[in-house]
């Protein structure tokens, strides 16, 4: 029987272009192995909805084309599912992609796509809300609510909007209660990790693994404006967790407590929280179409 597969694109992911994206994705799939549908994503949530419906539909595979934000939409309609997530990398940062070593180029992520391997990985849920990469509140929170309100997708506008959010942020007290106690520290940002990396490059859990049915827990602590640079050089050098100003754990589940409600994001994507966030692992929960 032919493989049913259906492409979700969003079409502003990244800083490229789509249009050629189409033709690649299509003519890569031949007629008589596959039923290959191309739909682009017309709002928020879009993407969702989408993948809901081919688990409703039992189509085998669901493919995610473009960044961090979209594989998060689409992958929250697969939890728990029999169909398996497929990842087309075209977003700024592909933060779940790299991990699992999903090529960026379109032709090889396909050819990827294409043999079919599939395994199984875990996910976290902040109040309920899925992630597959990270989850954080600070900084690297409100540096994801500034881009996403600058209209200005990339590494670099990342980078700008970094700069720009550091000049004014202020560190906020957190109590992170785990299984094996309570840490009460004030903190740069608290950062929940099944990934390794931000995207990019940037290891901001250098030792996650992504079926270990743990996420990696990471508090930066206040630093001086002059540890900055070395901070950023051991983020992109995964040497982070060395820094003394990180303190890092691995956790199955955990509740953050922060003053107030406020800006938390799900795989780069900003959202809005109540002060107190409940975290959990949910084990292999995902099925996702990796190099073998």
């Amino acid at each position: 029987m032919k493989k049913r597969i259906l492409a979700i694109v969003n079409p502003i992911a990244g800083t490229n272009t789509k249009t050629d994206i189409f033709s690649q994705i299509k003519n890569s799939f031949d007629d008589s192995a596959y039923n290959l549908d191309i739909i682009t994503t017309q709002y928020a949530g879009h993407a969702q909805e989408l993948s809901k419906k081919a688990v409703a539909e039992h189509i085998d595979v669901v493919i995610a084309v473009g960044g961090d934000g979209t594989v998060n939409e689409t992958a929250k309609g697969l939890i728990q599912s029999e169909t398996a997530l497929g990842i087309i990398p075209v977003g700024s940062g592909n933060g779940l992609a790299r991990d699992l070593h999903i090529p960026i180029s379109v032709r090889s992520a396909v050819n990827v796509i294409k043999k079919g391997h599939t395994t199984s990985i875990d996910y976290g849920t902040a109040n309920d809300l899925p992630f597959f990469g990270t989850f954080g509140v600070g900084f690297d929170a409100e540096v994801s609510k500034r881009f996403a309100q600058s209209g200005s997708r990339g590494f670099i506008s990342y980078i700008k909007n970094s700069i720009e959010e550091y000049a004014n942020f202020q560190p906020e007290e957190y109590r992170v209660i785990t299984e094996h106690g309570e840490i009460l520290e004030k903190a740069f940002l608290v950062n929940c990790a099944n990934t390794s990396q931000f995207g990019n490059n940037a290891y901001i859990a250098p030792h996650a693994r992504l079926q270990d049915g743990k996420m990696t827990v990471t508090l930066l602590k206040p630093f001086p404006p002059i540890e900055a640079l070395p901070l950023a050089f051991q983020l992109f050098n995964k040497q982070i967790d060395k820094s003394r100003h990180i303190l890092s754990f691995e956790s199955k589940s955990l509740i953050i407590e922060r003053q107030n409600a406020g800006t938390a994001h799900l795989d780069g994507d900003p959202t809005y929280m109540d002060a107190e966030i409940k975290i959990k692992t949910v084990h292999l929960g995902l099925k996702v179409i990796t190099p073998s």
